[in-house]
Order: C-alpha cells, then sequence, then structure tokens
C-alpha cells in the first residue's frame, strides 16, 4: 500500500517560522472553498461554512483511499478582506469582514471525485451551506508569509510589521486576499498556543 500522503510536509506554503518573513511562489492549489461575511466567532453562516466543507473534504479523502491513494486532510484555511483594511488590521472590526473558508485537495482529485463527494454528503445529512461548496483552484503566485503564534486576535501588529514596514521595504506591493492557515485547533488548544501561517500574496512595485 503506498504511503498516507501528508501535505503539510510536501507542500512549501505550510513551512513557516515565527518573527521571519518571508518571500515565496505559491503554485495553484486545489482548495474545496465557501463564502461568506460576518464576524467568525458569531455568524450562523460561518458555521454553516465549516460544517459544510469538513464532511465534503474527507468523504473525498476516503474516496481517494478507496482508489488506493490515502493522504491526511489538510488544516482549515481561510482568505478575509474587507472595503476598509484597517478593519482587519488595526480595529479588527469582524462584523466588516468578507471571507472564504477552505480546504486543500491533493492534485489529483477530480471534478468527478467532487461532484460525487457532494451527492454522498446530501444523501447522509445535509449541511445547510452544501450547496455553496465549490472546488476552485487558488493562483496566489509571489507572497509573503509568516508564523503567528497566540491568539487570533494578536496578529494586528505582526501583520502592520508585514503591510506596512516588510513589503514596502523590499519594493513589493499587496494584490491579493490576506491569507490564514490555521495549524491548531481552538477547540483543544489554549490560545497562546495557537499557530497560524499569516499570508500576502505581492507582486514588485511599478511607478
Amino acid at each position: 500500500m503506498a504511503p498516507k500522503v501528508d501535505l503539510k510536509k510536501t507542500v512549501d506554503g505550510y513551512r513557516a517560522r515565527q518573527g521571519e518573513f518571508r518571500v515565496l511562489e505559491m503554485p495553484p492549489l486545489p482548495y474545496l472553498m465557501v463564502d461568506g461575511h460576518g464576524d467568525p466567532n458569531t455568524s450562523q453562516e460561518y458555521a454553516d461554512a465549516l460544517a459544510a466543507l469538513y464532511p465534503v473534504a474527507y468523504t473525498l479523502k476516503f474516496a481517494s483511499k478507496t482508489g488506493g491513494r490515502d493522504y491526511v486532510v489538510p488544516p482549515l484555511e481561510a482568505l478575509w478582506w474587507a472595503e476598509d483594511m484597517d478593519a482587519f488590521t488595526r480595529t479588527r472590526d469582524k462584523s466588516k469582514w468578507d471571507w472564504t473558508a477552505m480546504i486543500m485537495t491533493p492534485d489529483w482529485i477530480t471534478e468527478q471525485m467532487f461532484e460525487d463527494a457532494v451527492a454522498k454528503v446530501a444523501a447522509k445529512d445535509r449541511p445547510a451551506r452544501l450547496d455553496k461548496v465549490r472546488w476552485e483552484t487558488l493562483a496566489e503566485g509571489s507572497c509573503v508569509q509568516t508564523l503567528h503564534i497566540g491568539p487570533y486576535d494578536a496578529e494586528g501588529p505582526v501583520l502592520e510589521e508585514m503591510h506596512e514596514r516588510f513589503i514596502p521595504e523590499r519594493g513589493l506591493r499587496m494584490t491579493g486576499k490576506h491569507h490564514e492557515i490555521y495549524l491548531g485547533d481552538p477547540r483543544r488548544v489554549e490560545p497562546a498556543k495557537l499557530r497560524t501561517i499569516l499570508r500576502q500574496p505581492v507582486s514588485v512595485y511599478e511607478c
């Protein structure tokens, strides 16, 4: 039997260190995605998004394993943005946030496998937002990222340093949506020990 693939060990984007900003090139990667708006701590929309994503992700995993290719379901990720990004970095006004909750899939997953997985989940106990789950490729290209250790609400100073110092000092500008990768489960890990990769797509600034 082929070994179980762990994308956290093979995809460079899962490598980051606290206190270090790193520029890397991300290849196009496939994700299960659900869009929404509002505070993730209180929004039923966000809870429903996760309740739809995970069953599809695990149904895909078991289908792949049955076909001879097993893998570890990657961690939850999310894209975050707001009309005024100060609502994200400084004021942390979560009611103004837009988001896309995501789980990466291996590159051998096919559209048919995705459709079959959604159908199986629907046939059991259909999640409220199952019809909002899509399978899409995310192409971020050049990015800056670092590792944040601690509560999510303590990310602000790290993001300010990334956005206002590191990126402009290297002649770069922000081009895409703020991306977070959650390496710890907040239901099991105390806030001070949560590990989150913070990523920002960039491009070379042109005068």
